[in-house]
């Protein structure tokens, strides 16, 4: 019995570990060497292999918004190719995540503080959600909108998440929807509302000078 429930263990664990493994290689075409080297680059040693950018986050204020440190392509070369990133996202008290998609990527959110109520809408337009604790994982199929949400008053909240791509994409559907200049009369016919609205909503989304 104690063999059996041992088998069942590690088979449980190797599934596990091909899940992770098939969402990491998800998103990217596959290279033919093992590494990609920008063409700006001349030599490589293992710096070239390391990101800093999250040192910011050591001994850093809270932020006052939602702030997301992105480890994806374009922030760190070295992944180009590898099929993988992530970010990390801090979110003070009160703020959402807005709505949005990533065209290329699945979503692994590993909630480290705090709580949040997450969610996405799939192609049926049947919505899940969940409110997740410290230690929490929750994932975000890929190219489907969805949301974060810490809905405490008083304390922040901390996640990383993961990305089967280099470059997953995020497209926030009120910065595309009301920030880009698509026709007040179109927005106001498909929400079915006034252009006054319209103009209001985008007012509020223009960007700070």
């Amino acid at each position: 019995m104690a063999l059996a429930t041992s088998t069942v263990k590690f088979f449980s664990l190797l599934f596990s570990s091909f899940a992770i493994v098939q969402l990491a290689m998800a998103g990217d075409p596959d290279i033919v060497s093992d590494f990609v080297i920008p063409s700006n680059v001349t030599a490589v040693d293992g710096s070239f292999f390391t990101f800093t950018g999250m040192r910011a986050l050591v001994g850093a204020a809270p932020p006052t918004a939602l702030k997301v440190l992105k480890a994806g392509m374009a922030e760190f070369p070295a992944l180009i190719g590898q099929s993988v990133s992530y970010a990390v996202l801090q979110y003070p008290a009160g703020t959402p995540n807005p709505p949005h998609t990533h065209p290329r990527s699945a979503e692994l959110l590993f909630l480290i503080q705090g709580s949040l109520q997450v969610g996405f809408v799939d192609t049926t337009s049947k919505l899940f959600t969940q409110t997740l604790k410290p230690g929490d994982l929750f994932v975000f199929p890929k190219g489907l909108v969805h949301f974060q949400y810490n809905a405490d008053a008083k304390n922040p909240a901390l996640a990383v998440s993961a990305f089967g791509s280099a470059n997953a994409g995020t497209i926030s559907l009120p910065g595309t929807l009301f920030a880009t200049g698509i026709d007040n009369n179109i927005l106001a016919t498909s929400f079915k509302t006034d252009v006054a609205t319209i103009q209001a909503l985008k007012v509020g989304l223009a960007p700070k000078p």
